[in-house]
């Protein structure tokens, strides 16, 4: 089931690749048919094959040589990844599918954040109302948490917003309260703590080795990726070590 899933991820990172490339500049995830954006060949079925067709071409197109960006194979790996080890810390229950869910809708947005700076409305949109019907089946404990979560996580993004004056975008504001509502009050605040702590050690980083320079607008989606799920999938035993912790010293 692990393997399956792992290529069920491969498959599905290609598609959310070609999601987050087009749907942010309003083009069809339909049509027109993949082809390179050098020389505009137009790829066949077996140039499509996830991850193994960049490793046999060697990274290049078989029309022009030109070299083909990383990054698509890079996110197609990782939802393999990430969809395979869910169920490993998850566990085979339920939730699963609302984990896979969230990630699936990660990995467009992240992929969109990066190459276009925008996270885009229709996306938030259509997976809401797959959300919505996932916490009507699998409610979280108690039900109203998915809306106090959502009030929540949308007004702390929103003051954080207005406060930095353009630093955070709105597509994050609209971001936050569906992943409110999917968590609960508990783990979007942890989630919203962890996704400024790697943002803030990552971001300082980049700027210490001069990779981005000072002011230069950095895409928060991927930060709150990582953050949330990090949230998601360990925020629970995170918050009892800490009360055991509080206990402890005090």
């Amino acid at each position: 089931m692990v393997l399956l899933l792992f290529s069920y991820g491969l498959l599905l990172g290609s598609f959310f690749n070609v999601v987050g490339l087009r749907v942010p500049i309003k083009q069809s995830i339909v049509a027109p048919r993949s082809a390179c954006p050098t020389c505009g060949h137009q790829l066949k079925p077996y140039e499509l094959i996830p991850v193994i067709s960049y490793l046999f071409q060697k990274g290049k197109c078989r029309g022009c040589q030109s070299r083909i960006s990383p990054i698509y194979p890079f996110f197609e790996l990782l939802t393999g990844v990430l969809f395979a080890t869910a169920p490993l810390v998850i566990g085979w229950s339920v939730e699963l599918v609302v984990a896979l869910t969230l990630i699936s809708m990660f990995i467009i947005i992240v992929v969109s954040d990066i190459h276009y700076m925008i996270i885009p409305d229709k996306i938030l949109i259509w997976f809401a109302g797959i959300f919505l019907l996932e916490r009507i089946v699998w409610p979280l404990s108690p039900w109203w948490d998915s809306l106090l979560g959502a009030v929540t996580g949308f007004v702390l993004l929103l003051i954080v917003a207005l406060v930095s004056k353009g630093g955070m975008g709105m597509g994050d504001v609209k971001l936050y309260a569906l992943l409110g509502f999917v968590l609960g009050f508990k783990l979007v605040l942890l989630s919203f703590f962890f996704s400024t702590l790697f943002g803030s050690v990552i971001g300082g980083l980049l700027l210490i080795f001069k990779i981005v320079k000072r002011k230069q607008p950095i895409p928060f989606g991927p930060f709150i990726a990582a953050g949330t799920l990090t949230a998601y999938y360990w925020g629970s035993e995170l918050i009892d070590l800490y009360l055991q912790f509080l206990n402890t010293a005090f």
